[in-house]
């Protein structure tokens, strides 16, 4: 976590506690600084899990190792590291992740492929496997941590701890989740998170979280970029600790399924929206709703094109409704897009309809909206009824400072 907080910073909300979800934190060392680093969470017994993980070729051997456990459906046990993201170290970062895989099953008498691992921060240095061991061997015996600050010690560049939390009704049963997220560079879709993980007492199958976590993932997380880098570290994951008491959701036709894979995507949606609200340098938050596409997928992939485009961002930094740059982005976006169809508005004030700059277009009150911290960006496509929404953030010189002196 770095001192100066952004602009756009959310206060972290009241959380409650989950039910067979125990958080501990603790300060391994594994930067030269004098915070927590060291994330563990201990889960009751026949937990269930899913996660979605980055695509990224170069991925890291904890992303290897997770996304083979989540197919047991099973965790135990949450290890997450701050400060060293252990991606491209080859066999001593993998022996390093299995080390605390080992450690962690052995204290709590489980199978080794229960325990999930995460590490964030500086690519190409290996984990230090005698810090992890100390930070791990600490762990097991700190006090409960608060959701806030397993939230500020999971986090790197951030500027403010992010979580989110939700209830729905199973069954004739209340559930609770709750979530934490670390993210603020290195962010964009496949998936376009750094690391985040939902817990939920509800009793849900190993299967039908999966399902329901990939659909919300679709719709938020892959809905999200600071600046179209994709991590190698991308991770988020559910676990269900069953501890409600409710009837089990097995699948879609579950009593109260629909209300829990409601309450899944808020969560994942208010997170992923914390997320760009830090992003590095960012000064104001923007919402990219685009429709009219062929289809829900190429609205998304349009409006991506929109939201990673440098010239757009800028323009939003200075304030400036250059339409003609979002006219740019679409036609490059290689979806289908009629150039004399296309409509473009800022703040609830269309600029361009059909194709043509509006006669009697106003630009004051667009004026008005760019100066402020949440900024609207509207596209109809004319050519269908396909439809997405992306979030994204400008691109300031801020950022450039931070990533120049990001290994310093």
């Amino acid at each position: 976590m770095t001192d100066a907080r952004s602009p756009l910073a959310l206060p972290f909300p009241v959380m409650p506690p989950i039910a067979g979800v125990t958080l501990r934190t603790v300060r391994a060392g594994y930067k030269d600084w004098g915070r927590c680093d060291l994330t563990y969470v201990e889960l009751a017994a026949g937990t269930s899990v899913a996660g979605v993980f980055t695509r990224n070729l170069c991925c890291s051997s904890e992303v290897e190792l997770g996304r083979a456990n989540v197919a047991q459906g099973l965790a135990r046990a949450l290890v997450v590291n701050a400060g060293n993201s252990n991606a491209f170290t080859g066999y001593r970062g993998r022996a390093a992740v299995e080390a605390i895989m080992d450690q962690v099953a052995a204290h709590l008498d489980a199978p080794r492929e229960q325990v999930f691992v995460s590490s964030t921060g500086v690519i190409g240095v290996p984990l230090p496997i005698d810090k992890a061991r100390a930070g791990i061997a600490a762990a097991f015996t700190a006090p409960p941590a608060t959701w806030e600050e397993a939230a500020r010690t999971i986090g790197t560049t951030d500027t403010f701890a992010k979580g989110a939390s939700a209830t729905a009704v199973v069954g004739d049963t209340t559930v609770t989740l709750a979530a934490i997220i670390k993210g603020s560079g290195m962010i964009a879709p496949d998936m376009a998170t750094m690391l985040g993980y939902v817990f939920t007492d509800a009793d849900v199958a190993p299967a039908f979280l999966q399902r329901s976590l990939a659909a919300a993932n679709a719709r938020t997380f892959s809905c999200i970029t600071v600046d179209s880098d994709t991590s190698t570290s991308d991770t988020v994951l559910a676990f269900a600790t069953g501890q409600a008491g409710n009837a089990r959701i097995v699948d879609e036709h579950s009593p109260g399924a629909d209300a829990f894979a409601a309450a899944l995507h808020a969560v994942c949606r208010d997170l992923a929206q914390a997320v760009v609200r830090d992003g590095e340098g960012a000064q104001k938050f923007l919402t990219i709703a685009v429709s009219g596409a062929v289809s829900d997928d190429s609205a998304r992939r349009i409006g991506l094109a929109i939201a990673n485009s440098p010239l757009v961002k800028t323009a939003i930094a200075g304030e400036d409704a250059n339409w003609g740059r979002v006219v740019m982005a679409v036609g490059k976006a290689g979806e289908p897009a009629d150039r004399d169809r296309l409509s473009i508005g800022f703040g609830g004030v269309w600029a361009a309809r059909d194709g043509q700059p509006l006669a009697d277009y106003d630009e004051a009150p667009v004026a008005a909206h760019l100066a402020g911290r949440d900024i609207a960006i509207a596209v109809d496509i004319g050519l269908g009824n396909g439809r997405a929404t992306v979030w994204t953030c400008d691109l300031t010189h801020g950022y450039i400072a931070i990533n120049a002196d990001y290994r310093s």
